[in-house]
């Protein structure tokens, strides 16, 4: 039986995964509907574009790009052996999106390499940190700008993770993340592009935390989170996989990208804090960030 190039291309956009194709020079050839749906970008808009022309932009957890010397899809077809990676793609909104890649060689009938194909499908933890948004927005405990925590329930999470700490003893970081010069921005572009670059920085954080830690905006460019179960080292790690991926981030302003950083005081639990020495005492080490030069972690 012998099927035609639509029953191909309605078989790939059933697909719940992301699917391109590429050629040798990794011109986009084909773009799935899943590929829409994880990515934002339509087909249209792609199509004879270059991957790495400012569409998925692939980084790993440390923010490194990997569109030029470690491209997998590249490597794939230089080596013909397929290959899979966690990254972190950029979607069309400018935030990051938690991705698992499977890439493989196009061979002719000759077996000569002509192209690649990648698959992509979104990280399932994430799935349920976003399943866990959802159901705030019936609540009263959705900010309406990020769509994310507000302020009430964060203050509501971080007192009762304190609890626990203190009833049994599990171990918890706090981060107090804010974004530089963020009047800067309001104040060059408006509010209105101020907004979005706070909804970008919020679904970059929500969207790369673990099913079981918080992420909450704690007012004006200010978001906490609460890391459950993680000693000084892993703090440090998931503090800095965030700001390197907010600093990764971009929306698109007219023909310029606007892209922010994070400064963020991190900080482990300790006997006797209270719902406040903890708070001040990662709000502090956040000041310490500004005060040497911001985008970066300070412990303490």
């Amino acid at each position: 039986m012998r099927y035609n190039d639509d029953f191909y291309s309605n078989l790939l956009d059933g697909l719940h995964d992301g699917v391109y194709f590429v050629d040798l020079k990794r011109r986009i050839q084909y773009w799935n509907q899943g590929a829409e749906r994880i990515s934002g970008y339509d087909a249209g808009d792609v199509m004879g574009a270059r991957c790495m022309d400012g569409i998925l932009m692939h980084v790993d957890e440390k923010g490194v790009l990997l569109c030029t010397k470690r491209c997998p899809l590249k490597r794939a077809m230089e080596d013909g052996k397929p290959r899979s990676k966690g990254v972190y793609l950029l979607h069309s909104s400018g935030h990051r999106v938690p991705a698992r890649i499977s890439v493989s060689p196009i061979r002719d009938g000759k077996g000569q390499i002509v192209g690649g194909v990648e698959t992509f499908h979104e990280d399932k933890e994430r799935l349920d940190v976003l399943h866990r948004v959802r159901e705030l927005e019936s609540t009263a405990f959705l900010d309406p700008v990020c769509k994310v925590a507000n302020r009430r329930q964060a203050e509501m999470v971080v007192d009762s993770t304190l609890r626990e700490f203190k009833r049994y003893g599990w171990p918890f970081g706090l981060l107090f993340m804010d974004i530089d010069r963020f009047k800067r921005i309001n104040d060059t572009n408006g509010h209105r592009v101020g907004d979005k670059v706070l909804r970008m920085v919020a679904k970059t954080l929500i969207g790369n935390i673990r099913p079981f830690d918080f992420v909450g905006r704690w007012g004006g460019e200010e978001f906490v989170a609460t890391v459950k179960n993680v000693d000084e080292t892993t703090l440090r790690s998931i503090a800095e996989k965030l700001r390197a991926l907010v600093e990764h981030s971009a929306i698109r302003v007219g023909r310029k990208k606007v892209s922010v950083t994070l400064s963020i005081g991190a900080t482990m639990v300790r006997s006797g804090d209270t719902f406040r020495s903890i708070l001040d005492r990662a709000d502090g080490l956040m000041y310490q960030c500004k005060e040497n030069g911001r985008n970066r972690v300070i412990m303490g």
